[in-house]
């Protein structure tokens, strides 16, 4: 499993309801169902991730996140885990608030924008940076926002949410070792994850 899907099962009580947004192929759901005995439900759009969740025996429906989770009832979820994905999404304070009203705490992660290496590319090269993180080019990339650890908080704090934990973490080797960044997160972290709630 990834290293930053590590770090947010390690935050994940067990025994809890959770929902995964962009589930990918239920590589966190498979290790909390069968690791914490959490009871959980992903949503994916594309069609092979979801094959791969079945084959798993894991609870998914294919769809687009923004507009599955108007069909849950208000807290439905202990934790909703918006795993890599909100830099894809068209209107993040109109989701996140949704996810508050069906959970009681999202867990947030995203690739950090003001890492260093982004930062020299743009300043020595003048150019989009690319990274393992953000691989992708300025025209072909799924990514819509560029997110800061720094903005993230001051989003969180202007919208009237909690941060209850943050971290930020180094990632190698395909993302699947990595390291915790204490010193200098915003500079320093590839990726950000955090647990918000009210």
């Amino acid at each position: 499993m990834r290293f930053d899907l590590e770090i947010i099962a390690s935050w994940i009580e067990p025994g809890t309801k959770v929902l995964d947004l962009g589930c990918g192929s239920g590589d966190l759901l498979y290790f909390l169902v069968h690791n914490k005995e959490v009871t959980g439900t992903g949503i994916d759009f594309e069609e092979a991730n979801i094959a791969r969740c079945i084959e798993r025996g894991i609870s998914v429906i294919q769809g687009d996140i923004n507009e599955e989770v108007l069909d849950y009832a208000d807290n439905t979820f202990d934790y909703v885990i918006l795993s890599r994905t909100l830099q894809q999404v068209y209107e993040p304070e109109v989701l996140l608030k949704e996810l508050l009203r069906v959970g009681r705490r999202i867990v947030v992660s995203f690739p950090n924008f003001s890492h260093w290496l982004c930062r020299m590319q743009l300043f020595f090269m003048g150019r989009t940076p690319t990274t393992s993180q953000l691989p992708y080019d300025w025209y072909n990339t799924p990514n819509i926002r560029v997110i800061t650890l720094r903005d993230f908080r001051g989003f969180v704090h202007k919208t009237g949410f909690k941060i209850i934990r943050e971290m930020g973490i180094n990632t190698q080797n395909e993302d699947l070792h990595g390291r915790v960044i204490r010193l200098l997160p915003n500079l320093r972290a590839t990726y950000g994850i955090f647990l918000i709630g009210h």
